[in-house]
């Protein structure tokens, strides 16, 4: 039971952050929708790649952590059960 309400605070905390955040969120995109509508077609297409390649890596030390946190919650479940 106290592990549900955990997470209901957490979710609630995470949802109330996200909304706070959302005006800075569209004035970024707003402003960086403004500056690549305005360069050449060549350095629309380089700007797509360079935020292609900057996203490679918190997505694969995220993908990382994850699969390290189910290794390790299965490697515990085995040895508890």
């Amino acid at each position: 039971m106290n592990f549900l309400r955990g997470r209901i605070r957490a979710l609630v905390l995470l949802a109330v952050f996200g909304v706070s955040a959302l005006p800075a969120f569209a004035q970024g995109c707003a402003m960086c929708n403004a500056a690549a509508r305005a360069t050449p077609k060549e350095g629309q297409q380089a700007l797509n790649r360079a935020i292609l390649v900057m996203l490679i890596p918190p997505v694969g030390l995220m993908a990382f952590g994850v699969g390290l946190a189910f290794r390790y919650s299965k490697r515990r479940d085995q040895d508890q059960g």
